[in-house]
């Protein structure tokens, strides 16, 4: 089956753990970011496709796999598919009825999602991330983080590309005297903006932290605040842009924005 995907790593821990709400939590989040290869029943016509679907015990799945090569195992032979994330996925098929059948028979992350869980995920996914609208009063060094907000943060924003130079948490009490956790980004691009705030949105939510306990917000490099937040703050260094590909190819190929089902 050759060497283990982070999904199967994933899915591993949860299996050993199956009363861990944090691992199961993980395995979401990693199914959510993953790349994903959905089997067709035929070829992408302009933005829309058509899924396999089957049957089983009485309700339909999709087939999906984290590596091309594993689909192509799976059916023997060559196969139409739509590349996409499984945060797409789960939006695409939100309200259908229908579940995921992930690596089926074909690697160790071998699991069947029900709809409901499909359903539970989009919804999990789609909440809102709040930004902070308050200016910093005072910045301190953050205190009493969870070490698994720390580790998924960093995982998602190792994932964000060119979205902005850095990051740093802090400590800050608010003019207002509101005390909180800021994750603050530095150069972000504003079109960038509501993609990071919802990675750390996610990055709360499967780290099972309470929502909004974790403020964003987004400055210039030039902005005074950023001296205290560097000398006081954690930093996250965002990796270097890579290079773009073209636009307009095939649906699917852009992973977070989903094809629409035939």
């Amino acid at each position: 089956m050759g060497d283990m995907t982070m999904l199967d790593e994933a899915h591993a821990a949860m299996e050993a753990a199956p009363g861990d709400d944090a691992s199961r939590l993980r395995f979401y989040d990693r199914l959510a970011s993953a790349e994903l290869f959905l089997l067709l029943e035929s070829e992408a016509e302009g933005d829309q496709i058509t899924p396999q679907v089957f049957p089983v015990e009485g309700q339909d799945f999709v087939l999906v796999f984290d590596l091309e090569e594993r689909l192509t195992e799976f059916v023997g032979d060559t196969a139409p598919y739509a590349a996409l994330s499984g945060r797409a996925l789960a939006g695409m098929l939100v309200g259908q009825g229908i579940g995921l059948g992930v690596n089926l028979g074909v690697a160790p992350s071998s699991i069947l999602i029900e709809a409901d869980a499909v359903d539970w995920l989009a919804e999990t996914l789609s909440n809102a991330p709040g930004e902070a609208e308050e200016r910093p009063d005072e910045v301190f060094a953050p205190r009493g983080l969870p070490e698994a907000l720390i580790t998924a943060l960093d995982a998602k924003l190792a994932g964000a590309e060119g979205m902005a130079k850095l990051a740093y948490l802090a400590g800050v009490t608010y003019e207002s005297g509101r005390r909180a956790h800021l994750l603050g980004f530095v150069g972000a691009a504003p079109e960038a903006e509501a993609g990071l705030a919802q990675a750390v949105a996610e990055a709360l939510t499967f780290s099972g932290i309470e929502a909004g306990s974790l403020d964003v917000g987004f400055f210039a490099a030039h902005d005074p605040i950023c001296a205290s937040l560097a000398r006081l703050g954690l930093r996250f260094d965002l990796p270097e842009p890579v290079a773009l590909q073209v636009p307009g190819v095939a649906p699917g190929m852009d992973p977070d924005v989903p094809p629409k089902l035939r």
